[in-house]
């Protein structure tokens, strides 16, 4: 992901179908792994407490827990251009074990990182970081591979989108022939050795639209998500003088028509996502500033980068009015920052989703812990922990998504196994949304036996009915539970990939311990909790 700071640099298991029997291990152990940058403008000494035990806090049943996973320059995955369908897809399943050992339950993948695709696309050539030539077939349908990998291992999978970049070079001409910027040269503005589609194009937005779709409704996704990039610049620099002028009648000056313009994207991408598929979350992950109280009563007590005015991003208005099922704000700043104190953003922007049905989530700079040029502050191990810590105090906050991927995996000074041990003791299902918690949830599942065996006890799990859930929860007691004892964490001890046939084994199941087991679907709806059965 980016953030005023990402700019800079950027900018398994099997699926348990047939009596598969999944090790605990395989599915929540978490090996200390060894261990785009930002740009602070003001670093300080300051800090703030945040030493609230986190095991102090009753672990909750829902919470988002996911990691950006980049395609753009080859940050996180492919690791680099060329490498063979076989290697492509050995390392993408070396992020999902990595998910899994870090207790996360989403991936947000970028699959749309320069209006191209990881997906045989109608609309945009293939990704030239897929195979280092834009418009080459890499041979498979990556796309196809993520996600049924993905959901194999019972997480979800959110595709990753960014609306308007087109290349990370200026020349048009360096695009595939077939691109839609060398057929429509008006649609393309050059800024900053950057090459973008004009946002102010009815025709663009439309199209934009068009080609992210295809990915919606042509596969299974959970997840519809933006970045934080909309326009580049608050400056005329960003030629799109033209298009102001035939489209631009009846704005007062060009920022809002601008803004206007991404308005319109965001509140038509919701309403094309829940028409074709109501099921899929749609949010974006907007840098962590809407605007500074010194320019707006209602903005944050910071003094840094303003999304309202230098990206004509709304981002406080698409939460009020409801257009996004999920908002991720980018805080990168550490607790105690002078400009931007992630102990003032994270009060603020819970201000702003109460009373909404929009979900928070916080965007984690996992990328500048003990990172090389960065203050102090990013070097003590736990300040990641007492960001999450400091979540607790502020219920409007569902989780968290880390950025990136490769620094989850490098995990430098301890700093994201420390969060992990402090915060994630027990696994979590991934958010309901108020708009899907009506619908109908699946149908208990059959738990039909329960015995000891040398590794534990063996649990055989049975989907009822035709439709087989996304996953299973897994409660464990050591006495009879009472309808209350599910509403929460405490006693779960594994979330599994379902399956029509189930067996499971739980390496600290003792003989009595009695169990029961809820079904999930892919919305997140959680059946009624199975009959219990003690271990005999």
């Amino acid at each position: 992901m980016s953030a005023p700071t990402r700019r800079s640099v950027l900018n398994g298991l099997a699926l348990a179908s047939a009596a598969t029997i999944l090790p605990l291990s395989a599915l929540t152990s978490m090996p200390a792994f060894a261990a785009e940058t930002a740009d602070d403008s003001t670093t300080d000494s300051a800090t703030d407490s945040a030493t609230d035990s986190a095991t102090d806090n009753v672990p909750p049943l829902r919470q988002m827990r996911g990691m950006w996973i980049a395609s753009v320059l080859n940050i996180n995955w492919p690791s680099k251009p060329g490498l063979t369908v076989e290697a492509q897809q050995a390392e993408y399943l070396a992020w999902l074990d990595i998910a899994r050992a870090r207790r996360l339950n989403s991936v947000f993948v970028q699959i749309r990182p320069t209006a191209d695709a990881f997906w045989p696309s109608p609309h945009e050539p293939w990704s030239e970081y897929l195979t280092g030539v834009q418009g080459q077939d890499p041979g498979y349908d990556p796309l196809a591979f993520l996600v049924e990998e993905t959901h194999r291992r019972g997480l979800a999978f959110h595709a990753w989108f960014n609306p308007y970049r087109v290349s990370m070079q200026p020349d048009p001409a360096k695009l595939h022939p077939e691109h839609p910027g060398r057929k429509n040269p008006d649609w393309i503005v050059s800024y900053g050795g950057k090459l973008y589609y004009n946002p102010g194009i009815p025709a663009v937005r439309a199209f934009v639209q068009d080609a992210m779709m295809d990915a919606v409704t042509r596969y299974e996704i959970d997840g519809l998500h933006f970045d934080d990039y909309f326009y580049p610049v608050n400056t005329t620099a960003f030629d799109d003088a033209a298009a102001y002028a035939r489209y631009g009648a009846g704005f007062p000056d060009l920022a809002s028509w601008r803004r206007d313009n991404v308005d319109l994207l965001v509140r038509e991408m919701q309403q094309r996502v829940r028409q074709a598929k109501p099921e899929v979350a749609w949010g974006i992950s907007p840098s962590g500033i809407w605007r500074n109280s010194s320019t707006d009563p209602l903005g944050s007590d910071t003094a840094g980068s303003q999304s309202y005015d230098n990206l004509h991003a709304d981002t406080r208005g698409w939460v009020r009015k409801g257009w996004l099922d999920y908002i991720a704000p980018q805080i990168y700043w550490y607790i105690g920052q002078s400009n931007a104190d992630y102990a003032k953003l994270i009060p603020w922007w819970s201000g702003v989703a109460a009373g909404t049905d929009v979900q928070l989530w916080i965007g984690q700079a996992a990328y500048k812990a003990g990172a090389a040029g960065q203050p102090a502050q990013w070097f003590q191990p736990d300040e990641l922990s007492r960001h999450l810590t400091l979540n607790l105090d502020n219920p409007q906050v569902s989780g968290d998504i880390w950025y990136n991927s490769g620094d989850v995996r490098e995990d430098r000074l301890g700093s994201v196994s420390t969060a992990v041990t402090d915060h994630y003791t027990r696994p979590a299902l991934a958010p309901l949304l108020p708009r899907l918690a009506s619908g109908r949830p699946p149908r208990r599942p059959v738990l039909a036996a329960a015995h000891k065996v040398a590794g534990g006890a063996e649990l055989h799990i049975v989907a009822p009915g035709r439709d087989v859930p996304f996953q299973f929860a897994v409660f464990r007691f050591d006495r009879q539970a009472g309808s209350g004892d599910f509403a929460d964490a405490r006693n779960l001890v594994a979330v599994i990939p379902a399956g029509r046939d189930v067996r499971w084994v739980d390496p600290e199941g003792a003989r009595g311990a009695n169990y029961h087991v809820t079904a999930v679907d892919r919305a997140n709806r959680q059946s009624e909790p199975s009959p219990g059965r003690r271990v005999r």
